[in-house]
C-alpha cells in the first residue's frame, strides 16, 4: 500500500497550521505556569502518616504565615506545598503549622522534600535553558547539513537541515501550547524536567525525520520517479518503523504517567506530547515541506 502523503499535504499542513495558530494563542493569552525553578519560591513535599490532609485543612494551617501564592497539590500519600517566600523563616513556619495540623489529627508529620530558588536563580535558569535550546538547533542544522553534504540534487543539502529545524519548530511550538493550556486549567508546571524533556524530544524528532530523509538519499539516485514520487515512496518506507518506534515509547512513558511517582509525571507528560507530535512531523511536514521548496525553486527557475 503506497498512500498519498505528499499529495495530500495540504490537509497535514493544514492541521498543524491550526495546532501552531492555537498554541501560539494559547501562550499568548495564557502563557507559561512556570514552576519554583524558574518563578522563584519554594517547594515543599510533606507526608502525614496513615492520614491524607485536606486542601481546606492545610490552608486553614498555614492562615498566620501569609504565604504569597500558595498552592497545595494533594498526591495519593503526600501533600505538595508551593509558595513564593524563599526564606528559612518562612519555611519553619510552614512546618510548624503542618506540625500542629498533624498534632490536632493524632498523628505525625515528615517532611519528604524542600526546594528554594531565588529569582536572579529562576531568571538565569530561564537564560541558559533558552541558550541551551538554541545551540541545539543550530548544531543539528550543521549536523544535517554535513550527513548530506553529497545531495545537491535537486535540493541542497543544507535544506534538508533548515526543513529539519522547521519540523523541529513546529514540535516545540505545539508542545508549549498543550502545556499552557494544562497550566492554565489543571495547574501543570514548567520546570527544569520538562526542559529536559524538550530536549530530548528535539532529538527524537529530529532522528525520526533523519531517517525519512536517509531514504529520500538512498532513493534519490536510483529512481526514476520524480522528486515529489521519490518522496513520497521514501515516507511510506520508512513510516512502519517509525510508528511503531513512537508507540512503543509512548506505552512505556504512559506507564511511568499513570504508575510513577508524581515528581517524574510531568516529564513523562511531555515526552508523551512531544513525541507524539515529532513523529507526525517526520512524516506528514518535514518532507513535504522539503517539496513544497523544490516546487518553488523550480518555479522561480522556469
Amino acid at each position: 500500500m503506497n498512500l498519498q502523503i505528499i499529495k495530500n499535504r495540504k490537509i497535514f499542513l493544514s492541521i498543524s497550521a491550526l495546532a501552531i495558530t492555537g498554541s501560539i494563542l494559547a501562550l499568548i493569552f495564557w502563557g507559561l505556569n512556570f514552576g519554583v525553578d524558574f518563578a522563584g519560591g519554594s517547594l515543599m513535599e510533606v507526608k502525614f502518616d496513615n492520614y491524607q490532609a485536606t486542601v481546606t485543612e492545610v490552608q486553614d494551617s498555614l492562615k498566620e504565615v501569609n504565604l504569597q501564592s500558595l498552592t497545595i497539590q494533594p498526591t495519593q500519600d503526600s501533600v505538595i506545598l508551593r509558595f513564593k517566600e524563599d526564606s528559612e523563616e518562612a519555611h519553619q513556619a510552614v512546618l510548624s503549622g503542618l506540625q500542629k495540623l498533624a498534632a490536632e489529627k493524632e498523628t505525625t508529620m515528615t517532611e519528604l522534600q524542600f526546594d528554594s530558588v531565588g529569582p536572579t536563580v529562576g531568571q538565569e535558569l530561564k537564560s541558559k535553558s533558552f541558550n541551551t535550546a538554541v545551540v541545539v538547533l543550530l548544531a543539528i542544522v550543521f549536523y544535517i547539513s554535513m550527513a548530506f553534504c553529497k545531495v545537491s540534487r535537486p535540493v541542497a543539502s543544507w535544506k534538508y537541515g533548515v526543513t529539519a529545524i522547521i519540523a523541529l519548530a513546529h514540535d516545540i511550538i505545539i508542545t508549549l501550547g498543550v502545556f499552557s493550556f494544562l497550566g492554565h486549567f489543571y495547574g501543570i508546571e514548567v520546570n527544569t524536567p520538562f526542559i529536559a524533556a524538550i530536549l530530548t524530544v528535539l532529538g527524537y524528532s529530529v532522528s525520526d525525520t533523519i531517517v525519512v530523509f536517509d531514504r529520500i538519499r538512498e532513493n534519490l539516485p536510483k529512481s526514476q520517479d520524480n522528486f515529489e514520487d521519490t518522496v513520497n515512496r521514501s515516507i511510506n518506507q520508512t513510516m512502519v518503523r517509525s510508528i511503531n518506534t513512537s508507540f512503543s515509547s509512548i506505552l512505556a512513558l504512559v506507564a511511568i504517567l499513570f504508575f510513577g511517582g508524581s515528581t517524574i509525571r510531568d516529564f513523562a507528560m511531555a515526552l508523551v506530547v512531544g513525541i507524539f507530535v515529532g513523529t507526525y512531523s517526520s512524516i506528514f511536514i518535514a518532507s513535504p515541506v522539503l517539496v513544497l521548496w523544490e516546487k518553488a525553486m523550480h518555479r522561480k527557475n522556469s
